[in-house]
């Protein structure tokens, strides 16, 4: 039965063109692990055995520091779980606090946060579109630029984008085609926005100084996610976007970031060059008029975790972090996705999805866990397994994984020249 008569939704092509290999991963538990417990980046499933795991995005260990933990069992103490309303009818006294270390971090901007960096999109994005930030001024209308390579969360909104201007994809990496598009813009008197992460998660680093200054010579703008970025570089972990503009924010740029990754927590938030458009986010907002504030536990961890962002301890974290990302690269040969580069995020790519599906099955019997991932991250019929590198993983850990390439690289899976120093 065509269940689709007309125009298909991407949805629908998403789904006929989506192969089986991420349910074969899920039957053969190299993906969706239940976990019941853990140390450090040592983790026990359900179904039995302890493995090294280099899936999650916490790049400085910061989830399992004894402060967020401390903090966030007083406040379920003291507090509950949850104050169950928005924020603006009853506010949990984590937020304020937690609002304004984040101005510390953030020195001279606006801060609000929200319950993730999705509902950040979802809140400020529309309140820029209709020119209701007035330090982000629209002309005649807007155009969205919507980077090939942004995250999902804002590729997805391309619809509720719609209702406030026209929406394009763009290739922020071919300069060529970027100049047509910002020329279009000027000559339409369009206000340009694009939408772009600052480390992405498969792709690498974007050009964020390069890119403010082009989109402001078309009077346009910036909206950076940089929810990778956050904490792992930068002074007081401001994060890549923030210190790649010098850490002091361009009046053509709005970073979103994340307190879910790297910073420890849970939520996201957003910065603005003015603060005086911190109002408007707070009464207009979508998410924050009708949703609701993070849960007491993570909001009071998240004020723990910006505290020490705002200590000496963060540097110390940092290094280790890039000492580890220096350390994969060398036992790799620096043939992975990424390698070279300040990002926490290294990959391998497979020509098919069964040799995916086979290298990770070797990683497994290594004991080492990873995310496999298939069409829509990347093209059609091929397969990468992506690698979060922490603070907290150990010599011996990253060793493991680079012996475990080595025998994917023998196996004729992985097409990279020569051998793998696994040593």
């Amino acid at each position: 039965m065509n269940y689709y008569p007309h125009k298909q939704n991407w949805m629908a092509i998403r789904a006929t063109d989506t192969s089986g290999a991420l349910a074969r991963a899920y039957k053969e538990r190299l993906s969706g692990f239940t976990v019941t417990s853990r140390q450090e980046k040592h983790i026990t499933l359900k179904e039995g055995g302890t493995f090294v795991e280099f899936v999650s995005c916490s790049y400085l260990g910061l989830e399992t520091h004894p402060a967020l933990i401390e903090a966030a069992s007083a406040a379920l103490t003291t507090g509950g779980l949850h104050l169950s309303c928005s924020p603006n009818v009853m506010r949990p006294i984590y937020l304020p606090q937690l609002e304004a270390l984040m101005g510390d971090i953030y020195e001279g901007c606006g801060v609000s946060v929200f319950t993730s960096t999705s509902s950040v999109h979802l809140g400020v994005l529309p309140l820029l579109g209709s020119d209701l930030l007035k330090a982000y001024p629209i002309r005649k209308r807007v155009r969205w630029l919507i980077e090939k390579t942004a995250h999902a969360s804002m590729q997805v909104l391309r619809g509720v984008l719609k209702q406030f201007g026209e929406v394009s994809r763009v290739d922020a990496g071919d300069p060529e085609s970027m100049n047509e598009t910002l020329k279009h813009c000027i000559n339409h008197k369009e206000t340009p926005v694009l939408l772009i992460d600052g480390v992405g998660s498969i792709s690498g680093l974007v050009p964020i100084a390069e890119l403010a200054q082009e989109l402001d010579r078309a009077g346009g703008y910036v909206y950076v996610d940089d929810a990778h970025g956050i904490s792992i570089t930068g002074h007081h972990g401001a994060g890549y976007a923030f210190s790649a503009v010098g850490h002091k924010l361009p009046s053509n740029m709005i970073l979103a970031g994340s307190l879910s990754k790297a910073f420890g927590g849970s939520g996201g938030f957003v910065v603005v060059a003015d603060p005086c458009d911190i109002e408007t986010i707070k009464t207009l907002a979508n998410p924050l008029i009708f949703g609701h504030s993070i849960m007491l536990p993570m909001l009071a961890a998240n004020v723990a975790a910006a505290q020490i962002h705002l200590g000496r301890e963060m540097n110390r974290l940092q290094h280790r972090l890039w000492a580890n990302v220096s350390l994969i690269d060398s036992v790799t040969g620096h043939r992975l996705i990424n390698a070279g580069i300040p990002s926490p995020l290294r990959g391998a790519m497979f020509e098919s999805e069964e040799a995916g599906l086979k290298a990770a099955r070797i990683l497994r019997d290594y004991q080492i866990l990873v995310f496999p991932v298939f069409y829509p991250i990347i093209p059609k019929g091929k397969a990468m397994i992506r690698f979060a590198i922490s603070s907290t993983h150990s010599e011996r850990d990253l060793r493991q994984l680079g012996a475990a390439l080595s025998d994917i690289n023998d196996a004729g899976l992985w097409n990279v020249d020569g051998p793998l120093d696994s040593n």
